[in-house]
């Protein structure tokens, strides 16, 4: 499955930020509890905009993750009432933007707005491509019994199960042992 490549980014995005909670990172700890950890994230992403560094949009961020796991869970209709009251709330103008070195893409808030706050609005501009293509079902829970990450399944047969090499490594190999104990 393809969207377009600032959808693929902004879904890309949403599941490395979603993945900094406890259990589905590699250390097993939340990897976004100081501003340094997020700047790296806005950084890695090249996040355009305003960037506080403060422990209050910290706050708003982490906030912000939450909700963006909850929506990446829900079912079609439900995600679609949950993106239109962000979009509203945000008063979200969709243009075509070109900045940073970076092709066309869509934008949907000034970029003083605050970090939450243009995150949400990126993610839900991402998210109602993948609504309006029928495509929710690629956004996923981890299948590892003992990861909370969540993933987008962007292959073309739609088979992908897991966060990480990690995750399935480690559930292939319980998998392997089960069988060979049995």
């Amino acid at each position: 499955m393809h969207f377009a490549p600032d959808t693929e980014a902004s879904l890309a995005f949403t599941v490395d930020l979603a993945n900094t909670v406890a259990g589905a990172t590699k250390s097993g700890l939340d990897e976004l509890v100081t501003p340094v950890q997020l700047t790296a994230l806005f950084v890695a992403h090249r996040f355009s905009g305003r960037l506080d560094g403060t422990e209050a949009e910290l706050a708003e961020v982490r906030a912000t993750r939450e909700l963006l796991r909850h929506i990446w869970l829900l079912g079609r209709d439900d995600a679609a009432v949950e993106l239109n009251a962000m979009l509203r709330n945000a008063r979200a103008l969709p243009r075509l933007m070109r900045h940073d070195g970076l092709d066309w893409h869509l934008h949907a808030t000034d970029p003083a707005a605050p970090l939450a706050e243009r995150i949400r609005v990126e993610v839900a501009l991402a998210l109602v491509d993948v609504i309006r293509t029928d495509e929710t079902g690629r956004l996923r829970a981890c299948a590892a019994q003992d990861c909370a990450g969540v993933l987008v399944d962007l292959s073309r047969n739609g088979s992908k199960r897991f966060c990480s090499i990690r995750c399935g490594n480690r559930m292939n190999t319980i998998a392997f042992r089960q069988r060979a104990a049995g």
